[in-house]
């Protein structure tokens, strides 16, 4: 199953609404689940992203739109990245130099 990296800032709304930031985060999982996928990990940073979540799901159309649902509840704003394991990008690698 494909893996995404998703980079979050949280908005103004977030910052506020952080005493519920815990709910929100089971409520994303359970929305991840019911679209079939599976969030591995979320990680609270420090820098230029407050959250980083590791979530897989069953192709991009599915992350794009679990993403696009978590973004419309506006505590977050969202980059994401697919994510290629060492050996799908063996993979990938030896397929584009053959």
């Amino acid at each position: 199953m494909p893996s995404y990296v998703a980079l979050m800032q949280w908005t103004d709304q977030g910052v506020r609404s952080l005493p519920t930031w815990g709910q929100r985060v089971s409520a994303a999982e359970d929305l991840i689940k019911r679209n079939g996928g599976q969030l591995k990990e979320t990680y609270v940073t420090l820098g230029q992203y407050d959250v980083v979540a590791i979530v897989d799901a069953p192709d991009d159309e599915t992350a794009a739109q679990i993403v696009m649902a978590i973004g419309s509840q506006g505590n977050v704003r969202t980059q994401t990245l697919r994510a290629f394991t060492r050996n799908e990008a063996q993979r990938l690698i030896e397929k584009a130099l053959t």
